[in-house]
C-alpha cells in the first residue's frame, strides 16, 4: 500500500495511485462538531480519524499584534476589519471598514501600510514537515493570490469588478502588492522546507454559478501572467499547484493548463460544466480534479447509502488513472448533518478495504 505522500503525488502525476486520495475543508462549526465527535483538540487528529492524506502547514505569524475590536472584529495584515455576521446556521466574518474603497490615487495606495513577508518564521517549517514524513505536505490557502476577493474584502464587489473592466491604477497596484507579498512567503517557505512540500495551495474565483466572473481576454490580460510567475516559482522548488476556484471556470480551464496549474480545487458539480464525470472526460490526463464532493446542498440531503454511492464512483472513475483528489468541493458547510459528513469518509475507509472506526 502507498504512503499518503505517494498516492497523492502519483494522482497529481496522473499515474494510477493505489486509491484516489481524500482531503477535507471545513467551515468552524462542521469543525468543531467533529473535534467534539472524535474527542480531540487538534485539527490533525481530525485528519487522522477522516483518513485524509494532505497536511497543511504554514510558518506561524511572528508580526506585529493584529488589533481586535470590542464588537467582535478583527483585522488581518491586509488592513481588513472582519466581524462574524450570524446567518441561520452560524456566522460568516465579512469585512466592515472597506480602507481601499476611497483610493484613486496610486499615492494613497502606495502610503498604506502593507504587510511584510517577514512578520513569518520560517524557520519553523523543517520541525512542522518532521511531523508528517508519509503525509503529502502543503502550503498555502485560498487566499493565497486571490486577487479578486482579496481585493474585494477591501475595496468593495462592485468598485473591484469595475476596477477589473477599466484596468484601474490603484486596482492593479494592489493586485501587485498581494502577488509579490504571496511570491516571497511561499518561496520563503519552501525554500526553508528544502523540498519536502509536495503541494501549494492558492486561489481566485473566476466563476459565478452560471458562467465567468470575468472574460478569458481580461484573464489574459490581467492575471495570466501573475499566475503563471507564480506556478513555475513553486515549480523550480519541485512543489505542485493547486488552485482554488469556485464557480463555473470550464471555460478558462485550457488557459490553466497552458499556464501550468497543476489541480484545479473546487469542481462544484452544480455549477455550469462543472460536472466533474465530463471534466475527467474532457481534460483528465492534463489537470488533476481536487474536489467534486457536492456541499451546494447535495450532500446536507442526500441518505448515508447515496453518499456511499456516490463516492465510490468518484474515486472509482474520475480517480481512474490518477489526476483525482475527493474533498468537499467547497468548506463542509454547517447545515450539513454530521451523519453525512462522516457518511463521506466512511465510505472512503471502505473503499481502501478498511473498517471505519467512527
Amino acid at each position: 500500500m502507498m504512503t499518503s505522500k505517494e498516492r497523492v503525488q502519483a494522482a497529481l502525476a496522473h499515474i494510477q495511485p493505489d486509491f484516489a486520495p481524500c482531503d477535507y475543508f471545513f467551515t468552524p462549526e462542521i469543525h468543531q462538531a467533529l473535534l467534539t465527535h472524535f474527542g480531540v483538540t487538534h485539527e490533525d487528529d481530525v485528519r487522522e480519524r477522516l483518513g485524509t492524506d494532505i497536511r497543511y502547514i504554514n510558518p506561524p505569524y511572528i508580526g506585529p499584534a493584529l488589533p481586535q475590536f470590542d464588537d467582535g472584529s478583527t483585522m488581518n495584515i491586509w488592513g481588513i476589519r472582519k466581524k462574524p455576521m450570524p446567518n441561520e446556521y452560524g456566522d460568516y466574518a465579512e469585512p466592515i471598514n472597506f480602507p481601499y474603497a476611497k483610493w484613486t490615487t496610486l499615492e494613497e495606495a502606495e502610503a498604506f501600510p502593507w504587510p511584510n513577508p517577514d512578520w513569518y518564521d520560517y524557520s519553523s517549517i523543517p520541525a512542522l514537515c518532521d511531523q508528517y514524513p508519509e503525509y503529502c505536505l502543503a502550503t498555502g490557502s485560498f487566499s493565497v493570490q486571490d486577487f479578486i476577493n482579496g481585493v474585494a474584502f477591501g475595496r468593495g464587489v462592485e468598485q473591484t469588478l469595475i476596477d477589473i473592466a477599466q484596468r484601474d491604477p490603484v486596482y492593479l497596484y494592489i493586485v501587485e502588492k498581494r502577488h509579490q507579498f504571496y511570491m516571497e512567503v511561499t518561496e520563503r517557505s519552501l525554500q526553508a522546507a528544502k523540498g519536502r512540500i509536495d503541494l501549494v495551495l492558492c486561489g481566485d474565483d473566476f466563476g459565478t454559478q452560471r458562467d465567468l466572473l470575468i472574460s478569458p481576454r481580461t484573464f489574459d490580460r490581467l492575471f495570466a501572467p501573475k499566475k503563471q510567475e507564480f506556478f513555475e516559482m513553486v515549480h523550480s522548488y519541485g512543489a505542485k499547484i493547486s488552485h482554488h476556484c469556485c464557480g463555473s471556470s470550464a471555460k478558462l480551464i485550457p488557459r490553466f493548463i497552458q499556464i501550468g496549474m497543476d489541480a484545479l480545487q473546487t469542481i462544484q458539480p452544480q455549477a455550469a460544466g462543472m460536472n466533474p464525470y465530463q471534466l475527467k472526460e474532457q481534460f483528465g490526463s492534463q489537470i488533476t480534479l481536487h474536489g467534486a464532493v457536492d456541499v451546494q446542498g447535495w450532500l446536507q440531503a442526500a441518505t448515508p447509502t447515496e453518499i456511499e454511492r456516490e463516492i465510490l464512483r468518484l474515486m472509482e472513475v474520475v480517480g481512474a488513472g490518477g489526476g483525482f483528489i475527493l474533498s468537499p468541493c467547497h468548506n463542509l458547510q454547517p447545515d450539513t448533518p454530521l451523519e453525512n459528513v462522516l457518511a463521506m469518509y466512511r465510505a472512503v475507509a471502505r473503499y481502501r478495504g478498511k473498517t471505519p472506526q467512527f
